[in-house]
């Protein structure tokens, strides 16, 4: 083990200027023996560190390395398991348990009493040493290895001190005079103890020769204790003289302070005085004003407004602890009060009366109204109730009774004034969209009753809402519906009972203007008003007060739903809650006017929701921008909800329109109806969405449609008898091909690929199926040689087999000359154009397709000739020249 040690000191320790002072062998407890060295080491420079280090052998063997180490003041607990019989097993508490088993019990209690021996010295935190002996834990050390183990060394060479100077001159001096100093040490000792036995002799004479000195001392000490008590006895008689002194001296600063509190106190009473009379103190002018001010003149407003200020501030003069105790501050405070009461109770019967008076003025400006279609201007009402804005401040911060009273007059007696204005604007509108009171009447009343009024259209373009210039573009699209239309119930130009022949441009460009100006005239509106309460209510501080409104609302699914309470008032969180509730009482009649003229536009004609949706999108956006929350944009974000609703349910109609189009049996298919009418919806609709905020409605509404388009063109195709389905599939295909084309639309371009692609797929197939019939036998014949050739027969020896021999092939081909070539063609080409419509005019298409087809047919027969019927000399009786000739001939006398 010392081999180890030296070992482990040299190669592990002294690199890293560490000092080993124990070491045991150990193995983890439970485990195969994989034995290692617990080291414990302190640092060679300080301040020391101590540390229990875990060192193991490399797995060569050839030498140690430094596996882990843990600073001592981290080890809890040091456990031996049995502190009477000998037990290798001990614990080690770090951050983790450690169990270690030694390799001799002798090492193990060497470690552990190495461990509390370097606890003891080093570390102020005690660590705790369970089931250990208590002869291990000692302060001493013991002799022998274990001292210079346990650190023993390190005391000595803590205790030694060097000499200075002078103490090593004088053993040098000392051992000079002595011979025998170095060459017999114990003479050299026994002279100096002889030496120090003279000295301790000499000291004792000089102590005892120094008694009579000190008698000397204690006389001197016994009179100067006397002294001392002599001038005790003066100090005493100074300090009686000093206390009569002291006690005139009280008296005259007693005196001072009387006459110093005094003055403090007449100086705090005038101070009072000046403060309440100058705090509450309001001239006698302010008082007669708020006594019989005219509050019908500007001149006598202002003199109001600054009593009423005047008043609020002695009102709210922060009084001093005491002064709501005097009699006269009391009566002076009634004063003040009887005051308010008196004014305010004059105020609020004022503007009352003006509420009535400005009312009044206002319902007989309506009869110039009742033709026109525009609102009154209520900007004289609030440019003149503005004037009374402090005054209601005023009547806010003191008398919230009456203010509150005045918001519910203002409020009971304008949406009364309202509901008349809007009402009759909103009759003048309906009027003006159908023409006629009567049936304007019907319209409102009966909205879900059949109607024989001549039902109008209209044409908004643009988020702007203003009309386009392409009159022209829409006269030429209503031109070509006309002769095209077919009376059926399915039109999608028809859902107001009127086909598309009866629809004008003028009649779309009235429900535009008339739409465009309601709107235009109920925005301003309804933020003047908004703008007026704002200010004149003092309702742009945010605060939080009790409402007195009534009516609640709650959005839920996008419509607006007013709930009324009985009970107790409710509660406003803010200045914008406050105004938005004024809002709905004042204009309660104007969503339900707009949904009612929604539900004329829509009976008029379901296309007026494609036009509506855009206009009234573009006003919710506009009103956002300014207040998402304000009542204009709720009100309008709800009509618009019905408006989307409305779209929906035209573009579902329309759909199922599809669903239940039926065909003609004894006349040809051409292009159904629903296909020509989503082209006159497409090409109207982006002339409506043109850069309009909700283009993604109008794109969902072409994927629903485009994809009804396409499952009905092919139902009808399956459900024809007298077109074949390739002809039908192929001309309407290439009419959506051709309509999306033009358009353009970008949320199509898959779409618009399928059909070219449906298109392509079907006029191939169509030509297939049809260049079958002029030459039947020639494709009979060789029909059969490519089946003798696909199932194994060698083409140069089909000529062998008896049913395709050189004979049977001149045979086939003489029945094909080319007059009964071109006969074939001729009444190939009468049978394609009686399948084929004239509108989508494919025929030529379709001809030369079939043309080259046959091309292809008449090359692909040479081939096999050649390569069955080989050196047969057998060639058809027409030439690819000829198949040119006859057809060209064919189509130009057609």
């Amino acid at each position: 083990m010392t081999a180890i040690k030296h070992a482990l000191q040299r190669d592990i320790f002294t690199p890293n200027d560490e000092r080993l002072l124990s070491i045991v062998n150990v193995c983890k407890a439970g485990k195969k023996k994989k034995n290692c060295f617990l080291c414990a080491t302190v640092t060679t420079e300080r301040p020391v560190q101590v540390k229990v280090v875990k060192v193991k052998k490399s797995d060569k063997g050839d030498f140690y390395k430094r596996q882990i180490a843990w600073a001592l003041r981290d080890l809890a607990v040091v456990d031996a398991k049995d502190a009477i019989k000998e037990n290798p097993e001990f614990d080690l508490h770090f951050e983790k348990i450690y169990k270690w088993v030694a390799s001799s019990t002798a090492e193990k209690n060497a470690f552990i009493s190495c461990i509390w021996k370097l606890n003891q010295r080093y570390l102020r935190k005690k660590i705790d040493f369970v089931n250990v002996s208590s002869q291990l834990l000692e302060e001493s050390v013991p002799s022998g290895e274990n001292q210079s183990v346990t650190g023993g060394d390190e005391e000595a060479v803590d205790e030694y001190q060097e000499l200075n100077a002078r103490e090593e001159q004088d053993i040098e001096i000392m051992m000079e005079g002595c011979e025998c100093a170095i060459s017999n040490a114990e003479a050299f000792a026994e002279r100096l103890s002889r030496e120090l036995q003279v000295l301790d002799g000499a000291n004792i004479q000089s102590i005892m020769a120094s008694e009579k000195q000190v008698n000397i001392l204690m006389k001197l000490l016994d009179e100067a204790l006397k002294e001392v008590d002599q001038i005790e006895l003066k100090l005493s008689s100074y300090e009686e003289m000093l206390q009569s002194v002291k006690e005139q001296m009280d008296q005259i600063s007693e005196s001072n302070h009387l006459i110093h509190l005094s003055n403090t106190n007449n100086v705090k009473l005038l101070s009072e005085i000046e403060f309440l009379v100058n705090h509450m103190d309001l001239a006698k002018g302010h008082i007669k004003a708020l006594q019989e001010g005219d509050l019908a003149s500007s001149r006598g407003i202002e003199a109001c407004t600054n009593a009423a200020d005047a008043l609020l501030q002695c009102m709210n003069v922060a009084l001093r602890p005491g002064h709501d105790m005097l009699l006269a501050v009391k009566e002076q405070q009634q004063h003040f009060s009887e005051l308010r009461e008196q004014f305010a109770r004059r105020l609020a019967n004022h503007l009352n009366n003006v509420f009535v008076q400005q009312g009044h003025d206002q319902s007989s400006t309506l009869a110039q109204h009742s033709v026109e279609l525009t609102l009154p201007n209520h900007h004289p009402f609030h440019r003149d109730l503005l004037r009374y804005a402090k005054l209601m401040e005023w009547l806010k911060s003191t008398d919230y009774g009456k203010y509150e009273g005045l918001t519910k007059n203002y409020m009971d007696y304008l949406s009364r004034l309202y509901e008349r204005e809007i009402k009759d604007f909103f009759e003048v509108a309906k009027i003006k969209m159908t023409g006629t009171t009567k049936e304007s009447k019907k319209f409102a009343t009966l909205p879900r009753k059949e109607s024989a009024v001549k039902q109008e259209t209209e044409s908004l373009h643009g988020s702007s809402g203003k009309l386009t210039g392409s009159t022209s573009s829409l006269n030429k699209l209503s031109v070509q519906s006309s002769g095209n239309r077919r009376s059926q119930s399915s039109s999608l130009l028809d859902m107001g009972n009127m086909s598309a022949s009866d629809l004008d441009v003028a009649d779309r460009t009235k429900f535009d203007k008339i739409f465009e100006q309601v709107l235009s005239e109920l925005e301003p509106l309804c933020l003047a008003e908004q703008d007026f309460i704002s200010k004149f209510f003092k309702l742009q501080q945010h605060q939080s007060m009790p409402g007195s409104m009534t009516e609640a609302e709650d959005l839920d699914g996008g419509t607006l739903a007013r709930q009324h309470n009985s009970g107790a008032p409710l509660p406003v969180s803010s200045e914008k809650d406050m105004i938005r509730q004024m809002m709905i009482k004042i204009f309660r009649c104007i969503e339900p006017e707009l949904n009612n003229l929604i539900a004329l536009g829509d009976k008029i004609d379901s296309f007026n929701s494609l036009y509506m949706l855009v206009k009234m999108s573009h006003h919710v956006w506009t009103a956002q921008n300014v207040d998402p929350a304000s009542f204009l944009s709720t009100t309008l974000g709800n009509v618009l909800v019905t408006i989307k609703r409305n779209f929906d349910k035209c573009i579902s109609n329309q759909i199922r329109q599809m669903e239940e189009v039926k065909i003609s049996k004894k006349s040809k298919v051409g292009i159904l109806p629903f296909v020509t009418e989503f082209e006159e919806f497409a090409g109207l609709a982006e002339s409506i969405f043109k850069n309009a905020e909700r283009r993604g409605d109008l794109d969902k509404a072409y994927t629903k449609l485009i994809r009804g388009v396409f499952v009905n063109v092919e139902k009808v195709a399956n459900e024809s008898q007298k077109t074949p389905r390739d002809v039908v599939m192929m001309e309407n295909f290439h009419h959506i091909f051709a309509t999306l084309s033009r358009l353009k639309i970008s949320c199509l371009e898959a779409e618009k690929k399928e059909a070219k692609q449906k298109y392509t797929d079907h006029l191939q197939s169509y030509v297939i199926y049809s260049l079958g019939q002029p030459l039947e036998k020639l494709n009979h014949f060789f029909e059969g040689v490519e089946a003798r050739v696909a199932q194994g027969i060698r083409e140069e020896e089909v000529s062998y087999q008896l049913a395709f021999n050189k004979q049977e092939l001149r045979k086939v081909i003489k029945e094909y000359p080319g007059k009964e070539v071109k006969k074939g063609l001729d009444n190939l080409y009468k049978k394609v154009d009686k399948h084929l419509c004239e509108e989508e005019n494919l025929l030529q298409v379709v001809w030369h397709s079939m043309q080259d087809e046959f091309i292809r047919q008449y090359k692909h027969f040479e081939g096999l000739i050649a390569r069955c019927y080989p050196g047969s000399g057998v060639t058809m009786e027409f030439t690819i020249q000829d198949i040119l000739d006859y057809c060209s001939s064919i189509a130009q006398s057609h």
